[in-house]
């Protein structure tokens, strides 16, 4: 099997919120945007995919209760930014969880919940993962 990820599906209580969230909060562009599901082409050949919790129960089954114990990263080429994204994700409909501060692996990192309280990570990562994960033409500054 081929070592990549697809799609990323998370169940939201309400794909209009979530829209509002990702779409008009954050400014991300639909590559599809139905009544009980929304994606976003977030990578090369990534999707998140946003389903309405009832269609979703109705195909993969009952979901858990409460948010996955998963986290979404995004990573960034500077430090500063790391605060002016948890700030615009906060302006949005997050909720800021902590940081931004050190970690003792060398990073600076913050945490935001979107409105369905699934975890996001703001990082600047200085190691070569950190570079290796930036979009082209970025790259990590101190």
């Amino acid at each position: 099997m081929e070592q990549r990820l697809s799609f990323v599906t998370l169940a939201v209580r309400d794909v209009a919120a979530a829209r509002a969230f990702y779409v008009d909060g954050l400014g991300w562009q639909p590559t599809y945007d139905g009544e009980d599901v929304l994606m976003v082409q977030v990578g090369e050949r990534l999707v998140l995919s946003l389903w309405d919790l009832a269609a979703f129960e109705a195909e993969v089954g009952p979901a858990a209760e409460g948010p996955a114990p998963i986290t979404l990263a995004h990573n960034v080429a500077t430090r500063e930014e790391v605060a002016t994204v948890m700030a615009q994700m906060v302006a949005a409909g997050a909720r800021r969880l902590s940081g931004p501060e050190e970690r003792e692996w060398g990073g600076f990192t913050g945490y935001v919940a979107d409105p369905d309280g699934y975890r996001w990570e703001i990082a600047w990562n200085p190691g070569p993962l950190g570079q290796q994960v930036l979009p082209a033409g970025q790259e990590v500054r101190p």
